[in-house]
């Protein structure tokens, strides 16, 4: 009997005082961040430590009418790369007056002929078949106006699809049925999930519900991609079911992700903040429900976050730990020659490639 009660006391105690390692996770780490103890956040660390976001991303708020849509706009949103800024004034100073002033020509062509030509006041039909004149004008204005709009388009075109120069940041970026997984190839390898965080009413036991820190309803993420501020970015996208498409309005980035197939695009952020997104590809029942959430930092700030993670920035790969040689003469074979029966085991990575022709049909598979 006193074994039994001694066990009953201990699974009381068990009960009411959980260990600490069963604490509700806030959210889920990326899975290198996760066996890397430079993840862990101090538990005295500074109230702007840029680590303590419940995602690992830097502790930034998002901002009404930035990056996200604001209610009763009826303009473009704010851009904030070059490409974003250079289609911003094409369309506000080019195609919306070329659109407005062929509307109004349209509708002051459409009452003349409801006034004119109308039985009351033309009871005889005219028999007039043809107008040369006429006919070469409405044929060659057009023609001159598409030609007028197509020169800076084509250029607007040609920038999107620039190649990024070497110091790229990459990012690839996978669609799922429904929610996107990320990668940082030039980083390590880093990985995250993303998924779309559900309101208070919707979510149950562990899950962590929206609040307004994360962004609007339905753009929230659990997982928040953070990319550096005045570097390029490469973004490559593919899928692993059906084709999605990776959208960000405020970076003018829209990418098809097609399965079996990279697709590549490049920008340069130029403005701190927290920007969304939506999949813009019909892509299934949930194709509502796997946003975008990106937090712009800056690069000092994007280093650490990558540390965080477990990754590395480029340059900073440490140098391979290469056993002590058994004597000295081994040492001098191995430095006068290569040796072909060796038997150390080639390294082995886990990093996907992004630019191997061979491999481009299978890669993120």
């Amino acid at each position: 009997m006193f074994v039994v009660a001694m066990g009953l006391a201990v699974a009381s105690v068990g009960h009411a005082a959980p260990a600490p390692q069963a604490a509700p996770a806030t959210t889920a780490a990326a899975p290198a961040a996760a066996a890397t103890p430079a993840a862990a956040t101090p538990a005295k660390a500074d109230a702007n430590d840029p680590m303590l976001a419940m995602d690992g991303a830097p502790r930034m708020l998002p901002v009404a009418g930035v990056g996200q849509p604001t209610p009763g706009e009826w303009r473009l949103q704010g851009q904030v790369t070059k490409n974003g800024e250079r289609a911003l004034k094409f369309h506000d100073y080019i195609l919306v007056p070329v659109i407005t002033v062929i509307s109004l020509f349209v509708l002051l062509l459409l009452i003349i002929v409801i006034v004119r030509f109308r039985k009351a006041a033309n009871p005889v039909p005219t028999k007039t078949a043809h107008n040369t004149v006429l006919e070469i004008a409405w044929t060659l204005i057009p023609v001159v106006i598409l030609a007028a709009i197509a020169a800076p388009s084509i250029g607007l075109l040609q920038a999107q699809y620039k190649a990024p120069p070497a110091n790229a940041v990459t990012l690839k970026a996978i669609g799922n049925q429904w929610y996107w997984t990320y990668e940082y190839p030039g980083n390590g390898g880093i990985e995250l999930t993303s998924n779309m965080l559900k309101e208070k009413d919707e979510v149950s036991g562990k899950d962590r519900a929206r609040t307004d820190e994360d962004g609007p309803r339905l753009l929230a993420t659990d997982q928040r991609v953070v990319l550096p501020v005045g570097v390029p970015i490469r973004l490559i996208t593919t899928s692993n079911d059906v084709i999605h498409s990776w959208s960000i309005p405020a970076f003018w980035v829209k990418l098809d992700a097609v399965p079996g197939r990279l697709n590549e695009t490049s920008f340069t952020i130029e403005k701190e903040g927290v920007y969304f997104g939506v999949c813009s590809e019909l892509c299934g029942a949930r194709h509502g429900y796997m946003p975008i959430t990106v937090e712009a930092v800056s690069p000092a700030v994007f280093a650490a976050w990558v540390k965080a993670k477990g990754g590395t920035m480029p340059g900073s790969t440490p140098a391979p730990v290469i056993a002590p040689a058994a004597d000295n003469g081994a040492a001098a074979a191995n430095a006068a020659g290569p040796v072909e029966n060796a038997t150390a085991a080639a390294p082995v990575t886990t990093q996907a490639a992004t630019a191997n022709a061979a491999t481009a049909g299978t890669a993120g598979r």
